[in-house]
């Protein structure tokens, strides 16, 4: 490991060629900064510097030691700054886990306020559906969870809040068979057209697992609730779709909503985290969450299609 002394000595070599201009940026006498080289190839025991011609430059080895120092010098101060944070009771890095409802770019701006802290915190945020967002607390792929469907389950240390409640509408495109359909639909009616699903990414027991099939439909599943609700758009399937979600569609006929003699519930929206690995962070998280007015947005969505 090179000082910063000596690392500030490589790089002023390098970038002058002259031992006298090293000198001078370094504010060192010249024949201090030569013997200070001499000393570094001694120890090395590798010749670090060309001292060929009129110009003074680094050997190919001496090159490698100036860019491997300075990445080792980088890498300490990093580390310093992480070990500092942890013990100031900050996370070194903090797995934000969505459930697939919510939209990531509702969560933009709650990002840009947790960067102006500079807590040096490191965020990765990925999502899941279903059953797979309570999987990913539970198996540790996440801190916190957001917008995890159904009632909270038995993991230890687990906290949690309700995010809001999601309201459902059946909905077909108005050239589908169904739409012309009079009365509310039934099981049978439903069952003898494709179903457009979003699978439980969950990777225990309840894995593939699709909610609103009826016995015996066939499913066209895809990746998320906005790619559900443009195949429904398109008249690739039927489903159930968050009403908010949808209003502007149903509103202007590109979406027909219709009765079913099954309703769907709806359903809540939590949010959770394990409070045995509570920090700095995640609290501040938790309360942003619990904020009604940033609790309302993500539980309307975008309004993708006013």
């Amino acid at each position: 490991m090179l000082s910063e002394q000596e690392l500030a000595l490589l790089e002023a070599i390098r970038d002058s060629g002259s031992l006298s201009r090293a000198a001078a940026r370094l504010g060192r006498a010249t024949s201090s900064v030569s013997h200070a080289a001499r000393q570094l190839e001694s120890r090395f025991d590798a010749l670090l510097f060309d001292r060929r011609n009129y110009r003074l430059q680094l050997t190919p080895a001496g090159q490698l030691l100036a860019s491997e120092a300075a990445r080792l010098m980088l890498d300490v101060s990093r580390m310093t700054q992480r070990v500092r944070q942890v013990a100031n009771g900050w996370e070194d890095r903090l797995w934000i886990v969505s459930d697939e409802l919510i939209e990531f770019e509702l969560l933009l701006p709650v990002i840009d306020a947790f960067d102006a802290l500079d807590s040096g915190v490191s965020l990765r945020f990925t999502h899941e559906v279903l059953g797979g967002t309570w999987e990913a607390l539970r198996d540790g792929r996440a801190n916190l969870i957001v917008g995890a469907t159904n009632e909270p389950p038995a993991i230890a240390g687990l906290g949690w809040f309700e995010l809001g409640v999601m309201d459902w509408v059946f909905a077909v495109a108005p050239r589908h068979p169904l739409a012309a359909v009079a009365g509310p639909l039934k099981r049978a009616q439903i069952a003898a057209h494709r179903a457009i699903v979003v699978a439980d990414s969950a990777r225990g027991s309840s894995a593939g697992r699709a909610y609103g099939i009826v016995g015996g439909q066939s499913a066209l599943a895809v990746p998320n609730m906005r790619a559900k609700i443009l195949a429904q758009r398109k008249g690739l399937g039927v489903g159930w779709l968050p009403r908010q979600r949808v209003a502007a569609l149903l509103k202007r006929g590109e979406l027909v909503e219709k009765a079913t003699a099954d309703q769907r519930e709806p359903n809540t929206l939590y949010v959770a985290w394990r409070s045995e690995h509570e920090g700095r962070a995640l609290e501040w998280w938790v309360d942003k969450l619990r904020q009604p007015r940033l609790a309302k947005k993500l539980m309307r969505g975008l309004d993708l299609y006013a």
